[in-house]
């Protein structure tokens, strides 16, 4: 099966898109074309794949990146079995004469408007209602996958969920240590950058430092840069997601201090999961489903919305009691080995995307999703 894979606002080297959707078909024996902003991120593409560089779609200018990706997505699907888009931006870019086509449904879009500080006012009022109606069209023609299982209320259909899970090593990780919190993902002001870097100031005394793994909203950066100018954190930047996790590896504790927006209430924060693979207690903020399977599991604390005392508390109670932190760090990674293996959800996707595109040929002739 030959699959055309596509994004201009995601990260070339996603976790979901890249290591582990590209990285399942691949091992599947099929062969990948990857539309992508390669050069906008600096990024060489892996030799196992097709790539096809394209410009990152980000702010409010975004028609150059549509018009590059309408010209690379007919290129890119021309031979394709299947299309897998990844972003709503696509569905106005989508050829006419195209393959089985997937979309990749991320997040709650309308929720994230509120993470956007670029947006006025009045786009604010006008998006949901564009937003709701492109999805109502997508669903009427193409496939759907989700990303959580929550999103099914904007959806008439019942379409499959592949959730964002990692891959958890076969063996237990190292226990986690005593004197570094880490923090892995894009960095951002609904994220808790500013709590962060607050509670960098806090433990800084108690020689405990904090390790900054990912990109960054401009709007925050030089707070970042001038944070790790006065000593208080280290900030890597991006870091490819397998490398980044290694890098987590035997931190004290892992952190997941996002606020309480509409984005992330129905989502199960996948930075949680990955500490929990790697051994790494779990300090985050009640979001439903993140407090839902910390307090359960009982691998980590959870800690009021924007409260840097009680997260300082939380890292030193587990700084000041290692047996505590042990046990927490062997309960998560059995709950992730057990339920959120990667390769175990793997096996569904390819095989869901096997079944659609032998179902329509590449040959069909579908209509293009407009606004």
């Amino acid at each position: 099966m030959k699959v055309c894979v596509g994004t201009i606002v995601h990260h070339p080297e996603d976790a979901r898109i890249m290591h582990r959707q590209i990285r399942a078909l691949l091992d599947a024996g099929h062969e990948v074309t990857y539309i992508a902003p390669f050069t906008h991120c600096n990024v060489t593409p892996p030799q196992e794949i097709q790539a096809i560089d394209v410009p990152r779609s980000v702010g409010l200018r975004r028609g150059r990146a549509l018009n590059a990706a309408r010209i690379a997505l007919k290129k890119g699907s021309r031979d394709a079995d299947l299309l897998l888009v990844h972003d709503i931006e696509l569905l106005f870019a989508l050829p006419r004469r195209r393959p089985t086509t997937v979309w990749d449904v991320h997040e709650d879009i309308v929720g994230a408007l509120d993470t956007k500080p670029y947006l006025s006012d009045s786009a604010r009022r006008m998006l949901p209602h564009l937003i709701n109606s492109v999805e109502r069209r997508a669903e009427r023609r193409l496939h759907l996958i989700l990303a959580e299982a929550a999103y099914r209320d904007r959806f008439a259909g019942n379409h499959p969920v592949i959730p964002n899970t990692t891959y958890v090593p076969a063996t237990p990780p190292p226990p986690p240590g005593e004197n570094r919190v880490v923090y892995v993902g894009h960095l951002s002001e609904a994220r808790g950058v500013a709590e962060m870097v607050e509670l960098a100031r806090r433990l800084r005394p108690h020689g405990i430092r904090l390790d900054l793994i990912g990109a960054a909203d401009a709007a925050v950066r030089p707070m970042l840069r001038d944070a790790q100018r006065e000593g208080l954190l280290d900030w890597f930047g991006y870091v490819p997601n397998d490398h980044a996790l290694r890098m987590a590896q035997g931190a004290l504790a892992g952190l997941s201090l996002l606020h309480d927006v509409p984005n992330y209430r129905q989502s199960l924060p996948t930075k949680v999961i990955e500490y929990m693979a790697r051994g790494v207690p779990v300090i985050t903020t009640p979001l439903p489903m993140a407090a839902s399977i910390v307090g359960r599991t009982d691998c980590g604390m959870i800690v009021p919305y924007g409260d840097v005392d009680a997260a300082a508390q939380a890292v030193l109670r587990l700084r000041d009691d290692p047996e505590r932190r042990a046990v927490m760090a062997a309960r998560g990674y059995a709950e992730a080995r057990g339920h959120y293996h990667w390769p175990d959800h793997a096996r569904e996707f390819v095989a869901r995307l096997e079944e659609w595109a032998v179902r329509v040929p590449a040959s069909a002739v579908h209509r293009v999703v407009p606004a």
